[in-house]
């Protein structure tokens, strides 16, 4: 059976598809299954933001296809690792699960690796954010891959 990893931010369209996206370029498909969602429904239904798409095709990966979603409570049932890119997150994230099994599936993303950072910064306002933001994302799913390729 796959292995379910799950990438949430806010709305779902800047770091959480990148995050998908970079992590499934790092796994075995038949493996591993990566989805994103967002903990607020603003943009459910819509393709990520155009400058998350436009970075990840910077480095050959297409996010274009991708379709925002909200994080639900069924999230916990589905997913085996829950990574979270911000504080905000996470407790929006924990304040839904049900009990302790549930909440040992959330993590920061960034507590993966030793970036002397915890949250990936939302780059919604800053343009330039975009790289910063790539970059950071994909060097902690090197890490989270390497975990997953090794079962």
């Amino acid at each position: 059976m796959a292995t379910k990893v799950l990438m949430v931010c806010l709305g779902n369209i800047c770091r959480s598809p990148l995050a998908e996206g970079i992590l499934q370029s790092k796994v075995d498909s038949d493996a591993v299954i990566v989805d994103s969602a967002g903990t607020a429904g603003y943009h459910i239904g819509s393709k990520p933001d155009s400058r998350s798409i436009a970075v990840g095709l910077k480095y050959n990966i297409d996010i274009s296809q991708q379709c925002c979603r909200k994080f639900s409570v069924q999230d916990f049932k589905e997913f085996d690792f829950i990574y979270v890119m911000d504080y905000s997150n996470y407790d929006n994230v924990i304040a839904l699960a049900q009990n302790d099994k549930e909440k040992a599936k959330v993590k920061l993303i960034l507590d993966e690796v030793d970036s002397g950072l915890n949250e990936v910064p939302d780059p919604y306002y800053d343009d330039d954010g975009f790289e910063n933001v790539f970059h950071l994302i994909d060097v902690a799913c090197n890490s989270i891959a390497d975990k997953l390729n090794a079962n």
